[in-house]
């Protein structure tokens, strides 16, 4: 995926209000841009520190600049666009480099599933055959511990979202359908991805709950950078 036209750099002030953040310009001037994230971005607000920013010709907007990299406090870049991790995923799949999602011919996003009215992120399917359910999301948080550098946490605050999630990867998986979180690393500096146990212990035991009835477990990892992103390894995933 790459940025078009080419994104411009300016440097991070603060983030506020969620969807808001100042930052100052080359040419010394400060703006306000839209934050296209509304998590707590542990970990990529990163006060003094570049960022890379797109800008939109829509008329309509209050703010025509949006949010697009940051540097996080570890210097590693980060794509901070959550909804990215599908078109992301998405054309990994197309490529080839997923292997663990290929053979299907029919693909569709945005399914409506599940007795929790969730919508998958992606359905892949061979008729005649069960249908594989994929929901992916987007890892940024970095945290490195005693026993494991370079490590990806999901998710980086409580998100009852998630779990609802993973109840319903659960559901399908016992109708007899295939089940498979994919968690889209969009942060340079993550080497392996697991369960951010500190910030939403039951995500945590959810997750490990699913993997133990089949739910399928995996985690690619991106290429950030101002021209683009891509997905291009495969990473370990732990629940230990």
């Amino acid at each position: 995926m790459k940025f078009f036209p080419p994104l411009q750099q300016a440097v991070l002030l603060r983030r506020y209000k969620r969807f808001l953040a100042d930052v100052r310009l080359p040419s010394g001037i400060d703006v306000t841009i839209h934050c296209p994230n509304t998590g707590s971005m542990r970990n990529c607000l990163a006060e003094g520190k570049p960022l890379w920013f797109s800008t939109s010709d829509n008329p309509k907007r209050k703010y025509s600049r949006t949010w697009e990299v940051a540097t996080t406090s570890a210097g590693d870049l980060a794509g901070i666009k959550s909804a990215y991790a599908n078109k992301l995923t998405v054309d990994a799949i197309a490529s080839g480099l997923i292997q663990e999602l290929q053979g299907y011919k029919l693909q569709r996003t945005e399914v409506r599933y599940g007795e929790e009215r969730s919508r998958i992120d992606i359905m892949l399917q061979n008729e005649g055959e069960p249908s594989c359910y994929v929901e992916v999301k987007s890892v940024t948080l970095r945290e490195d511990t005693a026993s494991r550098a370079n490590r990806g946490l999901f998710p980086d605050s409580v998100s009852a979202r998630g779990s609802k999630h993973l109840r319903e990867l659960m559901a399908v998986q016992a109708q007899g359908h295939r089940a498979v979180l994919l968690f889209c690393v969009q942060n340079n500096g993550i080497a392996s991805v697991a369960p951010a146990d500190e910030h939403d212990p039951l995500y945590g035991k959810l997750l490990r709950q699913a993997v133990a009835v089949g739910v399928e477990v995996y985690a690619y990892g991106a290429n950030v950078s101002a021209e683009g992103i891509e997905l291009v390894r495969p990473l370990p995933v732990f629940l230990d």
